[in-house]
């Protein structure tokens, strides 16, 4: 979706090869849009509205009695809502604002003057040096970014640097920019500073600031020095995406990736970076080599390889109003109503023996409404996947957190809700094979697979939710199995979302099982993620040396033992699959675990 506004028919969402595939109808000439719940969102003025793609078009809300003069830049997913760029009679491009996107409602303000100058007086600097009143360009917000790994927001301020803030107390927790320029010369701002580890390079004047899948951060670097305030810092010839992986214990950035291009292209205002797919980009050169009239606007595509999948230009005649920012867009991936950003479906296979060496498999439903889940165990329709000691007659049965048995089946077909697990098309292929359909009220349950006729073999619990649109959420969901070697790995897989990205963690445990009472736990499992290519792209062994520890500990799911593993992924929508196996070949039992951070 390309974001300009040369014309009154913007945005426009094309295809990768050029053609023109929409374009928007609210008659507003503005690259303030976004694409959000399936529709796009546009402001114009103090304006904001939705623009369904059969082209109808709603007005959200208008903030000028709430003291804003107009929104500018960017439109970003929020932790509820959508997040807003404002000007204010006091303020100009230092103001964000969260609203809800059905209703309009105002959810929350951050104030970066107030916030910024009330850090500089409780560290003994005098505010007026930095920060200004309205109309000087002081800060120059121009995009955020909300992280739920650490429930954070972080700001891009084109004039000095990356700032990140406690989402509920507008608190500072890190900045990271260029330390030439004129705010690393206050204590009070410097305190927060990353340092950059060697060879990476500071932002400088960025764009699109996002968090990608593995937590890192992305922006479009333009390299252009600050236009305000004075020292102006670092001056490059070229712009370039760049991704950072923060280490906040240590306080230090380290430049991770970047598509330098030989620093041939020079983009010293607006452009993006946004991650596709894991370690997929989409890069936009407002205009390449400066404001002339023979700019021309680039569009790259590059793939997990650093392949350029595509590359196209036009000529840009209106500065940023041509292609301000361009972002990846799944029309294929569109549903109605919307499924949101949230873990689906989990999926663990392992071997089923007896005692202790059951498939146990845990999930909790938070919310205030009930929802419907399938349950399936499956071991003869395994075969069908090549696996030969299969479970040849699964038996699951639904415990909720008291311990009591709820439900139970053996062939699937006798369950009473077989008719709608039909209906969504999660019948087993096998009559043998295990399901049932259960609408269950928020609180925790426990799913035990386990063999009819005590014959140990290899075995599938599966949770699918069949209500994704109620108030209520599967926010964890956990399998307990053994770990062997070669094919008898303990493998989960979950699916995010259809529609946008969702944080998650995921976990692997084996030692502190002990403390349950579970005899021969896997002593160091590891852990590994792949997408539904069959890439790897994230792994782990012990969690303490995941950059995203800290992370961990703030959401309380640090796991009890320094061997075990976990990681915190930002995913986009898309099928996942975890493997725990055992450090140099251990075997034992293990508890893989997703968690849904929201």
């Amino acid at each position: 979706m390309v974001k300009g506004g040369c014309s009154n028919f913007s945005p426009a969402i094309i295809d990768t090869d050029g053609a023109v595939r929409w374009v928007g109808t609210a008659g507003h000439s503005s690259f303030v849009t976004s694409f959000f719940d399936n529709a796009v969102y546009l402001a114009a003025g103090s304006q904001l509205h939705r623009v369904e793609l059969d082209g109808a078009v709603t007005l959200i809300g208008d903030y000028s009695d709430r003291g804003i003069s107009y929104f500018h830049h960017n439109i970003d997913p929020g932790k509820v809502g959508v997040m807003l760029e404002a000007v204010t009679p006091s303020q100009h491009e230092s103001t964000v604002i969260e609203v809800d996107p059905s209703s309009g409602n105002l959810l929350k303000t951050w104030n970066l003057a107030n916030i910024i100058s009330a850090a500089m007086r409780a560290g003994g600097d005098d505010p007026s040096q930095f920060v200004y009143p309205a109309p000087n360009d002081w800060f120059h917000n121009n995009s955020v970014a909300y992280n739920r790994a650490d429930d954070s927001l972080i700001a891009s301020s084109r004039e000095n640097f990356l700032i990140c803030l406690d989402y509920e107390t507008g608190a500072i927790k890190w900045i990271l920019g260029d330390p030439t320029k004129k705010w690393y010369r206050f204590p009070s701002l410097r305190r927060y500073a990353l340092t950059l580890a060697p060879g990476s390079l500071p932002p400088i004047g960025q764009h699109a600031i996002s968090v990608t899948f593995d937590q890192n951060i992305l922006v479009f670097d333009n390299g252009q020095n600050s236009t305000f305030e004075k020292p102006a810092g670092e001056q490059r010839s070229y712009s370039t995406p760049r991704k950072y992986e923060l280490d906040l214990n240590a306080r230090t950035a380290t430049e991770v990736w970047n598509f330098e291009m030989g620093q041939s292209m020079w983009c010293p205002f607006c452009g993006s970076a946004y991650e596709d797919a894991p370690f997929n980009y989409l890069v936009d050169y407002t205009f390449a080599h400066g404001v002339t009239n023979n700019s021309l606007s680039h569009w790259i595509g590059l793939n997990s390889t650093g392949e350029m999948v595509f590359r196209y230009q036009y000529q840009s005649l209106a500065g940023c109003n041509t292609a301000f920012n361009a972002i990846p867009v799944h029309l294929e991936n569109t549903k109605f109503p919307t499924v949101g950003p949230q873990a689906l479906n989990l999926s663990t296979r392992g071997v089923v023996s007896v005692g202790d060496n059951v498939l146990i498999g845990g999930f909790i439903v938070t919310g205030t409404e009930p929802k419907t889940i399938a349950i399936r165990a499956l071991g003869p329709s395994l075969r069908s996947f090549g696996l030969s000691h299969v479970l040849r007659d699964p038996v699951l049965s639904v415990y909720n957190a008291s311990r009591t048995l709820i439900a139970t089946n053996d062939n699937w077909q006798s369950d009473p809700g077989h008719s709608e697990i039909e209906a969504n098309g999660l019948a087993p292929a096998n009559l043998l094979d295990s399901a049932t359909l259960q609408t269950l009220a928020p609180g925790a349950y426990t799913v035990i697979v386990r063999g009819k006729d005590s014959t140990p073999g290899t075995g599938l619990v599966e949770l699918y939710d069949l209500s994704p649109l109620s108030d209520s959420t599967l926010k964890n969901m956990s399998t307990r199995g053994s770990v062997d070697t070669a094919d008898n790995v303990l493998i989960s897989g979950f699916i995010v979302g259809d529609v946008d990205s969702a944080t998650v963690v995921v976990r692997a445990l084996g030692p502190s099982l002990a403390a349950s009472g579970v005899s021969g736990v896997l002593s160091d499992p590891t852990l590994t993620i792949y997408d539904s290519t069959g890439a790897a792209i994230a792994t782990n062994d012990n969690w303490r040396d995941n950059p995203n520890a800290i992370d961990l500990q703030r959401n309380r799911l640090a796991p009890p033992n320094p061997s075990e593993s976990a990681l915190v992924l930002h995913l986009p929508a898309g099928n996942y699959t975890a493997i725990v196996s055992g450090a140099n070949g251990a075997t034992g039992v293990a508890l893989a675990e997703v968690y849904t951070l929201h």
